[in-house]
């Protein structure tokens, strides 16, 4: 089956992603972060996506930052989530925006659509910190 391109993303959305694993996506979906969409051959889009984990939220490492309930409920809720999520930002990799590698998550908060929700503006500065530390 031929892949469908999805419309045009934005920066900092929270999506779900069949993470790659080598070069084949993983069988499950995952939340992502997008930190950088390419338009160069629009309306066929690229992102550079990062790693969302619901393991080991608490412990961060150099690159990552976490969406919390508990901590930021305005950013849980924002970011759509279903779980406490750390992305890893040293994780990142340039994907078509395709339904090769995104899917319509379960309950389609934003219709048929892979997006998830977006990164609440109080977690700039955390992924900033981990954006650096990542040298990404």
């Amino acid at each position: 089956m031929t892949p469908v391109w999805w419309a045009e993303p934005t920066a900092g959305e929270i999506v779900w992603c069949h993470f790659p694993d080598d070069i084949h996506p993983r069988p499950k979906p995952r939340p992502a972060l997008i930190l950088q969409v390419f338009d160069d051959d629009a309306p066929q889009f690229h992102v550079k996506v990062a790693y969302g984990t619901s393991q080991r939220t608490t412990t961060l490492h150099s690159g990552e930052f976490s969406i919390l309930q508990a901590r930021n409920p305005a950013a849980y809720q924002a970011a759509g989530l279903s779980y406490d999520t750390k992305f890893d930002l040293k994780q990142a990799i340039d994907l078509s925006y395709t339904t090769e590698w995104f899917s319509v998550p379960p309950a389609a908060p934003h219709g048929q659509t892979p997006k998830l929700g977006t990164l609440h503006p109080s977690l700039v500065p955390a992924v900033q910190a981990a954006y650096r530390a990542a040298d990404v």
